[in-house]
């Protein structure tokens, strides 16, 4: 929700996707502290989890991040940022829907 609301306040879209980026990887990172913290000692948690945080998985994220992040990147600055609204518009709509679909 920070990109709508940051190229409603005048933001082109693609800087309101990098700003977005900026401001959430420290929610991220709190979120991913409170699991960790939470799970610490629970026994059945499987072998190679910290907390509720399972390493190999994240493992795997961090290296399809790290490879897939400049793609996205390059795509989006070749994208025009109408079509780019557009596209995200598309999946925030496709999420809420698959979101109100779930909770009723």
């Amino acid at each position: 929700l920070v990109v709508p609301y940051l190229v409603r306040r005048g933001l082109t879209v693609h800087h309101a996707i990098g700003t977005a980026a900026a401001v959430g990887w420290p929610l991220a990172f709190a979120g991913t502290v409170g699991y960790i913290a939470s799970g610490i000692g629970r026994p059945e948690l499987p072998q190679w989890s910290v907390g509720f945080i399972y390493l190999p998985a994240l493992g795997w994220i961090v290296i399809a991040s790290m490879l897939m992040a400049p793609v996205g990147a390059r795509i989006a600055h070749r994208t025009p940022g109408k079509t780019l609204k557009r596209v995200f518009a598309i999946v925030l709509y496709v999420l809420a829907t698959n979101m109100l679909i779930r909770f009723f």
